[in-house]
């Protein structure tokens, strides 16, 4: 007989790792799958620079969804330091969900890392975008293109994570793939990052749909001052970091103006940190000293 803190022996968890090239929408499945809005996500390639856990709780099992940055060769340090996350992502995975979008050539590189010797779904993403026949000769391509003994076990799954199309199914396949065992976190944990990462996160978002192209995706924002005021909108001030003097102005604008709109507006529709069951930082509102060589923002996302 089991005891209150023994897991049922048909309990499944383990870590599922999302990878793919960039902009191919993993972070927007992996909030579909979530069914919540946890990683954020923009039309720039490489939005996602360091792998981001969520945390899929469910009768019978927790799977820890791991959404990395864009796969790629790099051409410097940051895009190196992010293809290591990637490669960690794979190393830890119990379960290695590869995302393609639908009329993009398949990246034999992927295929590569992917492999085997682990559990493999495939997913083919936007399929709204393309007609059908294209659809079935990607399969086919990509099928043919994995290692002996991977292609005729991996299932590839037809999706839109935009509109949710087929995301059920793959989600229920995802449950399948995990390995019996104990969970990994508290049932009530929906995150592994601390709240302050997820508003820089979405601060950084409002940065990229308000400024577009103007300012690079190396662009860097870090949370200084954050305080929960019961009743109101929290307080949340936050320096950005650009490339180049050049950039800052960008941001600033004249008179600080373009900066207050970013601060001020909303990030993308829906936008909201997700706070039930997420670590919080230790203090309720602290302070660290501000460089001078950076944009400042204070911002009331509530």
């Amino acid at each position: 007989m089991n005891g209150p803190d023994t897991p049922d022996p048909a309990f499944r968890s383990g870590y599922v790792a999302l990878v793919g090239a960039p902009n191919v929408g993993k972070s927007t499945l992996l909030n579909r799958l979530l069914g919540r809005r946890l990683s954020i996500a923009t039309p720039r390639p490489q939005t996602t620079r360091r792998r981001l856990l969520g945390i899929l709780n469910g009768p019978g099992h927790q799977a820890v969804l791991v959404d990395t940055p864009g796969l790629l060769e790099p051409k410097y340090k940051l895009q190196e330091l992010m293809r290591q996350e990637v490669g960690r992502a794979l190393h830890d995975a119990d379960v290695v969900l590869a995302l393609f979008e639908a009329g993009r050539p398949v990246e034999p590189e992927l295929l590569r890392r992917v492999g085997t010797g682990r559990r493999l779904l495939v997913a083919i993403n936007k399929i709204d975008l393309v007609p059908s026949e294209r659809l079935l000769a990607m399969v086919a391509e990509i099928t043919g293109g994995l290692r002996p003994g991977a292609a005729g076990a991996t299932p590839v799954f037809l999706i839109s994570a935009l509109k949710g199309k087929g995301v059920e199914d793959l989600k229920a396949a995802v449950v399948a793939a995990l390995p019996e065992g104990a969970p990994l976190y508290p049932p009530d944990q929906v995150a592994e990052q601390p709240e302050r990462f997820f508003v820089a996160e979405f601060v950084r978002e409002a940065l990229f749909f308000h400024y577009r192209d103007e300012i690079p995706y190396s662009t860097t924002v870090l949370v200084e001052e954050f305080c929960e005021r019961p009743g109101r909108k929290d307080y949340v001030r936050a320096v950005v970091y650009v490339e180049r003097v050049s950039q800052r102005r960008i941001v600033i604008g004249r008179g600080g103006q373009a900066l207050k709109r970013a601060g001020s507006a909303k990030s993308s529709p829906g936008a909201r940190w997700p706070r039930p069951g997420s670590p919080r930082p230790p203090a309720r509102c602290s302070c660290s000293s501000r460089p001078s060589s950076s944009a400042s923002s204070t911002a009331n996302p509530s």
